[in-house]
């Protein structure tokens, strides 16, 4: 009878989801932080923008009490005129990159890691994830000067087969344009819905100025229509010039005339035009994924001919296009596709000394 008594007093102090084998998902969150980590690459950039950037940082649910874990780190790069604010939830937008990710760890359907998003917003409303004395040294910024203060101030497991790198669509590109460069940081690439993989050539009629030509100041930059900023951040990235003040670029339209010369700076950084350059270093890569909305039609595209080039050299990946536009499905493919994808790919177990 003492038994049974002390029997049920010990269930009845226990929580109900021991009891019945079950897990409080709900209980389950990580925490977010919004930092500011320094950019000596990104000082004096003639665009004005501070080098001090806002960082948002997810950590995992066991974060705060496994105080001896370490964790992989998946670097997401968010898309053009984004932020990590909106990308974060600090700000009401499309997609909430917590409210993803809290769930999908939580269940169990992705392995616990750490997530950073630089803020890559600037005077032109994105960075491109390029280099140039007119935007600074993203490129850098995000494979060495971000990753050593993440390395630093984290319990990260510093090595690249522990480190991902993502984005979507602007950062997309970036996922590509960095990962294809710096294998030796990231091991395993996601790009989701990735512009600007190919020039673009304007349907303009010849002769018919561009938009972007009539912006002298970055202030009118943001009553512009999405292209024309495009195009600005765009030759901001790839075709910088510092002696044209003051928006210090080089449009590759003059008297709505093609810029030969500008025109094949941009082709420089389209990554299918640098892809044959670096095939040694995508093959140092564990593992690349790619995918488009069937509606998004020259992304989709573009994603077509990554596809053959990557499989004309024999190099393992991953690709898909399903049925959706640019934006619409991406929070279901980042539970359903990028967080398995780096679970699956990315080490997640300490180097033995």
């Amino acid at each position: 009878m003492r038994i049974a008594l002390l029997t049920i007093v010990f269930l009845a102090i226990l929580p109900v989801s021991l009891l019945f084998g079950q897990t409080d998902h709900a209980a389950l969150k990580g925490s977010v932080q919004r930092i500011k980590v320094h950019g000596v690459g990104l000082e004096k950039n003639l665009e004005g923008d501070s080098p001090d950037r806002d960082v948002s940082i997810y950590l995992p649910p066991s974060y705060a009490k496994q105080t001896k874990r370490r964790y992989p780190v998946l670097y997401m790069l968010h898309g053009f005129t984004d932020s990590d604010e909106l990308w974060f939830g600090f700000r009401k937008h499309w997609i909430s990159l917590p409210a993803i990710v809290d769930p999908a760890m939580a269940s169990g359907a992705a392995k616990e890691m750490i997530i950073v998003m630089p803020n890559a917003f600037t005077a032109y409303q994105g960075s491109m994830y390029s280099t140039s004395v007119t935007t600074g040294d993203w490129e850098g910024y995000v494979s060495r000067e971000l990753v050593a203060y993440v390395d630093q101030h984290y319990r990260t497991l510093p090595r690249a087969e522990s480190r991902g790198l993502a984005g979507h669509s602007m950062g997309g590109y970036g996922a590509m344009r960095i990962g294809m460069k710096h294998p030796e940081v990231f091991s395993s690439v996601y790009l989701l819905s990735p512009c600007c993989m190919s020039t673009r050539f304007s349907s303009r009629p010849q002769g018919t100025p561009a938009p972007a030509e009539a912006i002298r100041s970055t202030a009118e930059v943001e009553k512009a229509d999405f292209g024309t900023k495009a195009m600005l951040a765009s030759a901001a990235a790839w075709s910088p010039n510092p002696a044209n003040p003051p928006l210090y670029l080089d449009l590759p339209t003059k008297g709505g005339e093609p810029q030969p010369e500008v025109l094949s700076r941009w082709a420089a950084n389209a990554p299918l035009s640098m892809l044959d350059q670096y095939v040694p270093n995508i093959r140092r890569l564990h593992a690349l994924a790619f995918d488009a909305g069937d509606e998004d039609r020259m992304i989709a595209g573009t994603n077509v001919v990554l596809d053959r080039m990557l499989s004309a050299y024999g190099i393992a990946h991953t690709y898909e296009v399903y049925k959706g536009n640019h934006i619409n499905h991406i929070a279901d493919r980042i539970e359903k596709k990028v967080l398995p994808f780096f679970s699956t790919n990315l080490v997640f177990a300490a180097t033995k000394k």
